[in-house]
């Protein structure tokens, strides 16, 4: 039914929803026709029904008051390395006027989900009102960029930006004094929960390059927590997982709290076969199978079983001595049953493919729109798109994680394995500090430092959308507001010790590469010459003659005249702010084409020598 007024549609669609819920036969059946020619309408049309007028109007009535001041709209700057120059928007929740922001130092950076294609901050209104009122500090919520208008990865470009000009401004940008650096703790909600996980490993991938710090760029600081409700982690659909992941939900230290999910897996089968007895809840296995020992596996029992036969000799014929069939009949009908560990185990997507939120043929529709008709991801290795695929160098610098999903969510299991991976690279950086005798010898390894999983029994993805009709809801948005608060009075995380007091970033470098690129169809990247960027010594007066002249001369020059130089301006005068930095943090990019693998080795190798050893020569000047 196509309804053009739009009071008339949300009236509409209002009316409809009480029939539904009274009407599930019908439901069911519109559901199926609906989800079967899935489009971007109807996902956004079902996903943000909550700001419409009539239910706007009912949620208001039904949620506490929370806050004295209203949710105010902002626009954020983009860096000056950044490629785009459009601002972003954002909702600014703050229960107090603006002149107070300049009293705070902390900030909470929320990352909306909706899918990647839909919902805005104000469909989250009960967590953000609820963190912002009930913690007293700013929550920045970011309204990015949508697919399929803006596909990937626009909109982690878009987040990785507004957290940059948070870190360069001092948060003067939302608001904040400017006198020292901001306190961000990072959240994200499913499709929100993608972004900020991408966040952080952008900001890690950038310090362990070494690229900013060639350009006279101070590294991003890491933010302080990172809160992960009902993630979306793994853009891999697959039906079976692997031994890797099935070795992290099994492991010893987390056996208790994913014994649910662990049972669902095992009963898979079962459901199938409801005659087949089932192992009971104290069987260590995870998935098995009732068979009998093959000849196989009985020669290996027969054999412990008798361990006076020492000598080989008397072994050996009996071993290569084919078993009659009377023999094996025997031994299978006199040996029971043993529960034998099978490699198959569903997902959780495939598990719960019935469920009445998050279908997968709606995630489906939402990863090809995400992605887009033109890039050309690698699914196995871009750990960007999923982060379940990061590397473990990259997890071992994480902020300490909290996790919150239901335990019948199917994307369920990329919490558990992204948390398992966690644990993992926390635990085997502690061993390799504790062998190098940076750690006490009795110090030991406590996982709640590191990592904390919260797993909601039977709830489904997207919980905290509907708090209104879920009123335990609202105590998972106070369990984060704790988590907020537990990060805050713990100071600053061992990520950031490093962290400089006062960050000054460059703004005259623009030319590096400052956001995630992904090939394209169109592009002609792959046809180019290999090619890489140089840093000489530059004066402040870039694209004049002396410019080239000096470099050219620069080893003949003296130092003290080389360092006059940079400070002064064509017209004579002496520039002030950036030429105070130190000589040698100028820096300008070239594209050299090289001729030769050798070649770019050889260069790579000086260019990181020539910094340590003091080297100035051929143009290239002391990092």
């Amino acid at each position: 039914m196509k309804i053009r007024r739009k009071w008339l549609k949300d009236l509409a669609s209002i009316v409809f929803s009480v029939y539904y819920l009274f009407s599930a036969e019908q439901a069911d059946e519109k559901v199926r026709k609906v989800r079967g020619l899935l489009t971007v309408e109807h996902l956004r049309v079902s996903w943000q029904k909550s700001t419409t007028p009539y239910l706007s109007f009912l949620t208001r009535i039904l949620r506490p008051k929370l806050m004295r001041y209203p949710p105010r709209a902002i626009r954020i700057p983009r860096p000056a390395e950044s490629s785009y120059k459009d601002p972003v928007n954002a909702w600014l929740y703050f229960d107090g006027p603006l002149s107070a922001l300049t009293h705070h130092t902390k900030l909470v950076l929320d990352i909306p989900g909706g899918g990647y294609v839909a919902m805005n901050p104000r469909h989250h209104d009960d967590k953000l009102l609820t963190w912002a009122g009930k913690l007293g500090i700013p929550v920045l919520s970011l309204d990015y960029r949508k697919a399929p208008e803006f596909p990937y990865p626009y909109a982690l470009n878009e987040c990785y930006d507004v957290y940059h000009t948070v870190i360069a401004t001092r948060g003067r940008c939302v608001g904040l004094a400017g006198s020292s650096t901001p306190r961000v703790i990072l959240t994200g909600d499913s499709a929100g929960g993608n972004f900020a996980t991408g966040v952080i490993l952008m900001i890690l991938q950038s310090t362990m390059s070494d690229v900013q710090s060639w350009q006279g760029q101070e590294n991003l600081p890491v933010p302080e927590g990172l809160i992960l409700i009902y993630p979306s982690l793994d853009m891999n659909i697959g039906n079976w997982m692997s031994d890797d992941q099935m070795s992290l939900i099994q492991d010893h230290r987390t056996r208790k709290r994913n014994k649910n999910i662990l049972r669902r897996k095992s009963e898979d089968y079962y459901k199938l076969t409801p005659e087949t007895p089932c192992p009971s809840d104290d069987e260590d296995q995870t998935t098995t199978s009732l068979f009998p020992l093959s000849g196989e596996d009985a020669n290996s029992d027969r054999t412990k079983s008798k361990p006076s036969q020492k000598s080989s000799t008397t072994a050996e014929p009996d071993l290569l001595s084919p078993l009659t069939v009377a023999h094996q009949t025997a031994t299978l009908t006199s040996s029971k049953p043993r529960l034998l560990k099978t490699r198959l185990a569903m997902s959780s997507m495939i598990s719960y493919f019935n469920d009445r939120i998050l279908t997968p043929e709606m995630m489906r529709a939402m990863i090809i729109l995400y992605i887009g008709p033109h890039i050309r991801p690698d699914f196995s290795t871009d750990f960007l798109l999923s982060p379940v695929l990061a590397p473990e160098a990259l997890l071992a610098k994480f902020p300490k994680t909290y996790f919150l999903t239901g335990e019948r969510d199917p994307l369920v299991d990329d919490t558990v394995i992204f948390a398992g991976r966690l644990r993992q690279a926390k635990h085997n950086l502690f061993v390799q500090r504790k062998e190098l005798g940076l750690l006490k010898s009795k110090e030991e390894f406590d996982e709640k430092d590191h990592v904390q999983v919260t797993l909601i029994p039977g709830i489904s993805h997207g919980f905290l959308q509907f708090v209104s009709v879920f009123p335990e809801g609202w105590g998972h948005i106070y369990r984060c507001s704790r988590w907020m608060e537990d990060v805050f009075e713990a100071g600053p995380s061992i990520s950031n010790y490093s962290r400089s007091p006062s960050l000054s970033f460059s703004r005259g470098v623009e030319n590096h590469r400052h956001h995630r690129r992904v090939p394209t169809e169109s592009s002609g990247d792959e046809d180019r010459p290999l090619e890489m960027s140089s840093s000489i010594p530059r004066e402040p007066s870039s694209g004049s003659a002396r410019d080239q002249n000096s470099d050219d001369n620069s080893t003949a020059a003296p130092q003290q005249q080389q360092q006059q130089q940079q400070q002064q301006k064509p017209g004579g005068s002496i520039r002030r702010g950036k030429a105070r930095m130190k000589p040698g943090l100028g820096r300008e990019r070239s594209l050299v084409s090289l001729a030769s693998e050798d070649d770019l080795l050889g260069r790579r190798m000086k260019g990181l020598a020539g910094g340590l050893m003091g080297m100035v020569g051929n143009g290239e000047g002391t990092a």
